[in-house]
């Protein structure tokens, strides 16, 4: 007996999904039958992306999307319900980070990665959240009442790592965010849960695990070895899937065991 999931007839849109985490929550959501809406800064990437998921039998979109400004978040979210229909699922996903130690924060650094981390994310899910929410009370049009956001988070929101302790709290503040709008939003059918990846490889970093302090840091890891994007794949479409009416605040671990 086989199990899939349909995404069928589902608006998803994901943020900061030029490259990396997002580029895969893209293609895995298209290939799940979702028409997904690609936003971020990086156009020509997200065109990019289109061709590849639409010459794969896909649905995409591109939208404008710079997370740190308030008008340009309405203006992509009201740009893609004009464009495609109502926003079914969010993925919000654009993060940054800074390695340092904390005595070398300047006021700069704290504010690029607060301002897209948890500003931006914050101010992201509530514009979405504000329409799946008139919809829930009937004041606005839409097929499927109710809706799943998913924020993505990381371990270091957890677990506190050396050298990025200002993007630790950023991720700490988007858990709780998480577990905040869950509460608040859930009755109204909107399930809000949030994916903690490990150390994922990806174009940023994939450099980095050829070099002297990489290979130490894979040794420390449970299994000694990095995850690839696709394995956050289950995670996510179990968090999207129509089916997963009853998970709601979730927390998942996907780290291979690091934080055990």
């Amino acid at each position: 007996m086989s199990y899939s999931i349909d995404l069928s007839g589902r608006v998803a849109l994901v943020t900061g999904a030029s490259s990396g985490l997002g580029a895969q929550f893209a293609r895995t959501l298209a290939q799940a039958g979702a028409c997904v809406v690609l936003a971020g800064r990086r156009i020509e990437r997200l065109k990019t992306l289109r061709s590849e998921i639409e010459g794969k039998g896909g649905d995409a979109h591109v939208v404008m999307l710079d997370v740190t400004d308030l008008d340009s978040i309405k203006s992509a979210v009201a740009h893609a319900e004009t464009e495609v229909g109502t926003i079914d699922i969010l993925i919000n996903n654009s993060g940054v980070s800074r390695t340092q130690k904390l005595t070398e924060v300047k006021a700069d650094d704290f504010d690029f990665v607060m301002d897209t981390n948890v500003r931006g994310a914050f101010f992201v899910a509530q514009e979405v959240g504000k329409r799946m929410l008139a919809r829930a009370s009937g004041n606005a049009p839409g097929t499927f009442i109710g809706g799943r956001i998913v924020n993505i988070a990381s371990m270091a929101g957890l677990r506190v790592l050396s050298q990025i302790g200002v993007y630790s709290m950023s991720k700490a503040a988007v858990i709780h965010m998480t577990r905040a709008m869950a509460l608040e939003w859930g009755k109204h059918g909107i399930n809000v849960n949030a994916i903690c990846p490990g150390y994922i490889d990806t174009e940023i970093n994939h450099h980095h695990w050829s070099t002297e302090q990489g290979r130490k840091l894979v040794e420390l890891l449970p299994r000694k070895r990095v995850g690839q994007p696709q394995d956050l794949d289950t995670s996510l479409l179990m968090l999207c899937a129509n089916e997963s009416h009853f998970i709601n605040g979730a927390v998942i671990q996907a780290d291979d065991g690091f934080g055990v």
